[in-house]
């Protein structure tokens, strides 16, 4: 069972950055498709980036230009890099394989507020 650790969530102010990380447990992480994804109050959880094991890369139509999704394979982590923060990007952000099919970690508060 994969074990996903997320962190660097946080408070900004609309137009700003922050870096959220994802360590993962296991050692056949490079061959994993990994994905971002959020949860906003009172909505289902969505995808909103994921990569391949290769980097290729895929953005939902709400981030794409924004954010930007790397993977560290020797240290078994996944990076999304936020930029231009809206206030809807609000959400709790968990990191997953695409298909989610591990257990959901803790999540990380982003919250985008002035």
């Amino acid at each position: 069972q994969v074990q996903l650790v997320e962190s660097g969530g946080g408070l900004v102010q609309p137009g700003g950055s922050l870096r959220l990380s994802c360590a993962a447990s296991v050692s056949v992480f490079s061959i994993r498709v990994m994905g971002w994804y959020r949860q906003a109050p009172g909505k289902q959880r969505e995808l909103v980036a994921f990569i391949t094991s290769s980097s290729s890369t895929n953005y939902s139509d709400s981030v794409k230009g924004r954010f930007a999704i790397s993977r560290d394979n020797a240290k078994n982590t996944v990076y999304l890099q936020m930029n231009s923060l809206k206030l809807e990007d609000t959400a709790v952000y968990y990191c997953n394989t695409n298909p989610a099919l591990s257990s959901w970690g803790q999540g990380t508060q982003v919250t985008v507020s002035s």
